[in-house]
Parts: structure tokens; C-alpha cells; sequence
């Protein structure tokens, strides 16, 4: 061989050195370079979104995170990234190859799609160019399902739920745990956060040193995802909305450099509703998809979050802020039961709000004189009186045995001076939900106050006003005419957070008490709005006789 053909060789694996160096420090460039394996008619696009993402896997490979959490909208090649190009990264790039996988999705077409990707993306001529010294793929095992190389490293395919007996492995992958068309099933949910929880963690080769990656979109309060947060698991958060929110802003934390320092990354953007990746998805796609779809999937799938911007059906800005120190003079005050009685963890909790009414007078209160007013003037002086608007006094909502909710109960909507635990009102009407509980509850109250005159009680049937959503759209215009009111306090922030997220909130006890109370004060005649008031005025001075305009004895 020349010394010309020696340089010539040379050359040639110093050159093939440095390709793969550059590739085994950046996955997204991997990512770029064996891309056309998997998407050969599609081009690689980058932007900042999908090198977040990459970046953070980065830090789990280097030890730096355990758990992570990715929520991204659809499109953004996140089971690529995650489910395809790392585990291939780990395996060849950075020497990994004893590395095993775990991946599941709510259905097993999903991951045994990926697994057959990353599979021909190791078996490449791309990827054996630069590292087929390090590994082979095994004859042995070599199925859609599972696939292993020589080095003891293999990747599963699996679904939610459907793991064997003894497999365990250094990454679990959970890419869409919870399938968009089942999510709103609370027995679907409710088995899927028990694998999560109980099954995901016993897992991992080595639960000190693994790590478990979810990604998906937010599809509910209560998804995989939403059980990661609540329980605050330890999950490094990346969250990124199609369209900028401000007030979700997402920093994270990728680890910390060699003098200690903290590495963070940050949502770069800065003005309300820009982009996450113009160059993939530009703003007349993003209205396109807006358009296709409803609020509620927006919200969920691009904005990850279960709640639009703003609320759901009630909307947090329909909310009027009471912000004077004490309560105005309600003419009316109202109790809403809605009952789960047991103490147990897995049930649905009890809810009680208390309501008042009271109105915004525009002049002096008149008194029953005016009840011989001349039609007119009565007319007049009603009108002036301002009005009626609905005011959240009080809220609870707990897991209470039934003989302690009965305490709770009589202690908040009386008023006793030997015995004071909670807030007391003088309530002049309980309703309570008419379901099995509901009506034990009732009847119990009943009897213990028979006679006493302290508290009228009604058991209302849910079911006369339709479901659950029926019954909250058929009070949302009080909502959006600004006849609600809330003082600035916590019990008020939980009712407004459980009523703007329904119905894809985890809860809704405190949404079914609202609903009830709201309805019940309105069909009573105590929520019309001006116009109603105005007619029913005018009907009522209709079939009032001339007599009635003066009293029947000297006063």
C-alpha cells in the first residue's frame, strides 16, 4: 500500500471520528442524521421546542434527571425523540448498549410501531458506518416486540397494563398513557393511574439510578400526567404550550456544572400567544387546527392544559370580586349539599357551599308601603332597588363518615353559641342532592330538627335538569352576566379552580353543590336577570286589582 493510499485511510477515519463525535454530544443532531431512516419524504425541521426536548434527555442519560414529565403538542416528534432516536443514541453514540427499555402506550400498535423504527435505524448503514464496533443486533431476539443486541441490552414493546412477570429495565418509557377517545371513562383513568403508581415504579433494574420518562398532552385534570404533578413524584416538568401563556411560564432545571452551578432551562419566548415552532406549524395552521377541533381538545392537546384559557364552561373572569371587608345585607341565604359520606381515599369527597342574595340598591330600600304604591311608582322604586346578584359565602368539601357530616352540617348552617367549629349562618334553606346518600343525609337532618323551625331543607333530583355538564351550562349566563360574586379568600379560589376546569377536572363536588344552588335560587325566582325582573314585574302588577294600591285598614 502507498503512502499516498495510508494518508488517504487516515484521513478517512479521522474524518469518521469526528462525524460520530459530533453526533455522540448533541441527540438532536443525531436526531438530523439518521432522521431520513424513518421520515426519508419528510425533511428534518429544527426549532427550539424539539431541542428542548432532546436536552432533556440529555440530562436523564447523564445521570442529572430521574423523572421527567414532557407534555408538547402533537407534531412535535416527541415518540420520535423519545421512543426512537434516544434509545439509539444511548446504545451506540454514547456507548450504552447494555441499556433495556421498557415502553408502553395505551395500546400496543403504538410502541411496537416505534420499536420496529428504532430498530432499522441501528440496523442502518447510517448508523453501522459510525458505531457497529460497538454492538451487534442479536438473531435471537430480533421481533417487533422486543429486540436486543449482543451487549444484553434489549427494548420492549408493551401497553398500559400488559407488562410480564419479571420484565424490568434501566428506562421505562410511557409515551400517551391515556387514550384521547377513554379519557373521560373514570374507570379507565382510575385502573391507568393505579398501574402508573403501583405497577410503572417496580419496574426499573435499579430504582435509585433508573428513570421513567411519560409524554403526552393534557387530556385531564386527573390523566397520568395530572396524578405525576399532584402527588408531586419528583418529576422534572418540561410544558410547552403551542401558544405562549405567560402565566405557565416553564423553567427547568438540567442539572448543574462543574462548579455547581445550576444549568436551567427556560421558555424562551416573551409575548403572549407567539409560537412554539413557527417553522412547523405557522399561524395559519395552528387556526386551522383551532378551527377543526373544539376549546376543550385546543386546550388539552396544543395548550396542555384541560382548561381553555380562561375556563371551561365557567370561565374565571366571569367571577365578580367582592372586595369589601364585610358581606352586604343578604335578603336570602342558602345551603348546597352534595354528598359522598365515607372517609375513604378512593371516593368522591362531600361538598357543601353556602350562598347569599343580596341586591345593589340604586336608591333608599323602600318598605311594604310600597306594596299601595301607585303601579308606577312601585314599578319605579323596584327597579331603582337594584337587581339580585348571587354571593359564594363559605365552601368546604372533605371525606367525612356520616354521623360527623350530620355534625358539620348542623354546626355551619345554625347558629349555635355553645358549640362553634366552623363559620355559622343563618341558613334559611339546605338543598341536598338526591342521590343514595343524599337522601339518608336529608332525612336524618329532618328528623333531628323536627320541630326546632332552625333550617328548612329540600333533597333535590339532579337528574330533572340532565347530566352533570347540562347542569352547569344551564347556569353559565348568570355566570357571564355578572351576577355571581366571590370574596377574595381560599374556600372562594378552590370553588372558582374545581368550576373552571369542569368537566376535565380530577373533581366535582364543589361544581355540583354550585350547579344545585344556583338552579335551586333561580327556579325560587331569586337569579332572574334585569329583564326577567322587568317582566315579572310587569305581570305580576297586571293581575293585582286597583284595590290592592290602598290598605285595607287605617295604618
Amino acid at each position: 500500500m502507498s503512502t499516498a493510499d495510508v494518508l488517504v485511510r487516515a484521513g478517512t477515519r479521522i474524518a469518521k471520528i469526528q462525524e460520530a463525535q459530533k453526533y455522540e454530544s448533541s441527540l438532536i443532531d443525531f436526531a438530523g442524521y439518521v432522521w431520513p431512516v424513518v421520515e426519508p419524504a419528510i425533511p428534518f425541521i429544527r426549532g427550539w421546542a424539539i431541542e428542548a426536548i432532546a436536552e432533556h434527555l440529555e440530562a436523564v442519560t447523564y445521570g442529572d434527571i430521574k423523572r421527567l414529565l414532557i407534555n408538547v403538542p402533537p407534531g412535535f416528534s416527541k415518540s420520535l425523540m423519545t421512543d426512537v432516536f434516544w434509545p439509539a443514541w444511548e446504545w451506540g453514540p454514547r456507548n450504552m448498549p447494555w441499556l433495556r427499555y421498557v415502553c408502553a402506550s395505551y395500546a400496543n400498535y403504538l410502541t411496537e410501531r416505534d420499536n420496529m423504527r428504532c430498530r432499522n435505524i441501528v440496523g442502518s448503514d447510517l448508523y453501522r458506518k459510525l458505531w457497529q464496533t460497538r454492538f451487534k443486533l442479536s438473531n435471537e431476539q430480533f421481533t417487533k416486540v422486543k429486540f436486543a443486541n449482543t451487549a444484553t441490552g434489549w427494548k420492549l414493546a408493551t401497553s398500559v397494563g400488559g407488562i410480564g412477570v419479571g420484565e424490568r429495565g434501566d428506562r421505562f418509557i410511557i409515551d400517551d398513557p391515556n387514550n384521547t377517545m377513554d379519557v373521560e371513562s373514570e374507570a379507565t383513568r382510575m385502573a391507568t393511574n393505579m398501574w402508573f403508581t403501583e405497577v410503572v415504579p417496580t419496574r426499573l433494574n435499579n430504582p435509585e439510578k433508573g428513570a421513567i420518562i411519560i409524554i403526552q398532552q393534557r387530556l385531564h385534570e386527573h390523566d397520568v400526567s395530572g396524578v405525576a404533578l399532584s402527588k408531586e413524584m419528583g418529576y422534572t416538568h418540561l410544558m410547552i404550550p403551542m401558544e405562549y401563556d405567560s402565566s405557565r411560564h416553564c423553567v427547568t432545571t438540567l442539572g448543574w456544572d462543574g462548579d455547581g452551578t445550576k444549568i436551567v432551562w427556560e421558555d424562551p419566548r416573551k409575548e403572549e400567544f407567539q409560537l412554539a415552532w413557527p417553522e412547523r406549524f405557522t399561524p395559519a395552521v395552528c387556526e386551522g387546527l383551532k378551527k377543526a377541533g373544539t376549546e376543550y381538545s385546543w386546550a388539552g392537546q396544543f395548550q396542555q392544559t384541560p382548561e381553555p384559557r380562561g375556563g371551561s364552561i365557567i370561565k374565571r373572569d366571569y367571577w365578580q370580586l367582592w372586595k369589601e371587608d364585610k358581606f352586604p345585607g343578604f335578603e336570602y341565604i342558602l345551603a348546597s349539599l352534595d354528598t359522598a359520606f365515607t372517609a375513604k381515599e378512593e371516593n368522591d369527597a362531600s361538598a357543601l357551599t353556602i350562598w347569599g342574595v343580596f341586591r345593589e340598591d340604586k336608591t333608599q330600600k323602600i318598605g311594604t308601603e310600597a306594596l299601595w304604591m301607585p303601579r308606577e311608582t312601585s314599578q319605579i322604586a323596584r327597579v331603582n332597588l337594584g337587581n339580585p346578584k348571587l354571593m359564594l359565602m363559605w365552601a368546604w368539601n372533605g371525606r367525612l363518615e356520616f354521623h360527623d357530616l350530620l355534625e358539620k352540617i348542623l354546626n355551619v348552617c345554625t347558629i349555635s353559641k355553645e358549640k362553634k367549629v366552623d363559620p355559622q349562618f343563618r341558613v334559611d334553606r339546605l338543598v341536598i342532592e338526591g342521590k343514595a346518600n343524599g337522601l339518608s343525609v336529608g332525612h336524618e337532618l329532618s328528623r333531628l330538627l323536627s320541630g326546632s323551625g332552625k333550617l328548612g331543607i329540600d333533597i333535590i333530583d339532579p337528574r330533572r335538569y340532565g347530566d352533570k355538564v347540562a347542569r352547569v351550562h344551564a347556569i353559565e349566563h348568570l355566570f357571564a352576566d355578572g351576577m355571581i360574586y366571590a370574596p377574595d379568600r381560599k374556600f372562594a379560589d378552590m370553588v372558582i379552580n374545581q368550576c373552571a376546569v369542569f368537566p376535565k377536572g380530577a373533581n366535582d363536588d364543589l361544581v355540583d353543590s354550585t350547579s344545585q344552588a344556583l338552579r335551586y335560587l333561580r327556579d325560587m325566582g331569586f337569579a332572574l336577570r334585569g329583564e326577567e325582573q322587568a317582566m315579572a314585574d310587569e305581570e305580576e302588577m297586571m293581575y293585582r286589582s286597583p284595590s290592592s294600591y290602598q290598605p285595607l285598614y287605617p295604618v
